[in-house]
């Protein structure tokens, strides 16, 4: 028959004496759940356990709680990410529809500089766009979109907004050169607005100069004076707005005077232009003027016979 000891014994083992036990144990619980639904005696002491357990439970759920805020931040991290690349793209399509904008509004301006120049001096004109530069340092030449079978003929004039820019060198059929004021080939026939003196102004190869050689020391010109096309040899009209004198000083013979203006036309970064001309030279020729024949006098007949003196 087995032996067992007293620590190894069942709690409720066979026969009377385990029955008893558990019958007593489960009035002592009967008992305490009866107390406590009456008076609430156990509440506080299911309190104090709780407090005492509350920190363990804290500590247990810790590794679920850090793994849980990881993913969370890691979700969100990634959100914020893809809403930052999003908004930088958004951004760049605003500025870039800003620039365009800003862009186009230029365009505008200087459209309606170009009308308002057009109406000013009362010239036919015709728009024109640059559509290439002549990248030669020795000449300046630029190429325009439009040539014969838009109108276009060689000596055209051709000027900006501020003042003139060159002149119609060459046509093709869809496009046309141009020579500009600066060129050293070229020069123009000005006149200072202030007295009415005329001279030639020559292209020196800088776009921000041009130069006026052999001027009469007794001349009345000097720095400020507006030079005008003075209209001599037809290519100009006259009154186009050509250059300011910003110098004059004595040349290397000491006989004349050399002055030097700038250009008013933005030459190097003009991109729409306008081809004028005088509309007196568009108009057909004149009509033969309509003579009235004189014949020989009324008394004499076509075919009466001359007396001769005696």
């Amino acid at each position: 028959m087995p032996v067992y000891s007293a620590e190894g014994a069942p709690l409720f083992s066979e026969g009377s004496g385990g029955s008893l036990r558990l019958l007593a144990y489960l009035a002592i619980a009967a008992a305490l759940m009866a107390v406590d639904l009456r008076t609430g005696l156990l509440h506080q002491a299911r309190a104090a356990a709780g407090a005492v357990v509350a920190p363990l439970q804290t500590i247990a759920t810790a590794p679920l709680r850090v793994a849980k805020a990881a993913r969370e931040a890691t979700v969100q991290r990634a959100g914020l990410v893809t809403e930052n690349a999003d908004l930088r793209k958004q951004l760049l399509f605003a500025q870039a529809k800003l620039d365009r904008l800003a862009i186009v509004q230029e365009q505008n301006n200087r459209l309606r500089e170009l009308l308002d120049a057009r109406q000013k001096l009362g010239l036919k004109a015709q728009l024109v766009e640059l559509i290439d530069v002549d990248l030669d340092p020795y000449r300046h030449r630029i190429l325009i979109n439009q040539g014969s079978m838009h109108g276009v003929f060689v000596g055209e004039a051709v000027i900006d907004a501020k003042g003139l820019v060159g002149q119609v060198l060459d046509v093709e059929q869809e496009h046309a050169t141009v020579i500009l004021l600066s060129d050293p080939s070229h020069a123009v026939p000005v006149r200072v607005q202030r007295t009415g003196l005329r001279v030639i102004a020559y292209g020196s190869g800088d776009p921000a100069r041009v130069e006026l050689p052999h001027v009469p020391f007794s001349a009345d010109i000097k720095v400020g004076d507006l030079l005008v096309t003075s209209g001599i040899g037809g290519r100009f009209p006259p009154g186009l707005p050509v250059a300011i004198v910003y110098e004059v000083q004595t040349d290397n013979s000491a006989t004349f005077a050399v002055a030097e203006a700038r250009p008013l036309a933005g030459i190097s970064n003009a991109a729409e232009l306008l081809l004028v001309s005088d509309e007196a030279l568009a108009l057909s020729p004149l009509p033969a003027p309509d003579i009235e024949f004189v014949g020989p006098p009324e008394g004499l007949g076509a075919g009466a016979p001359v007396e001769e003196s005696p």
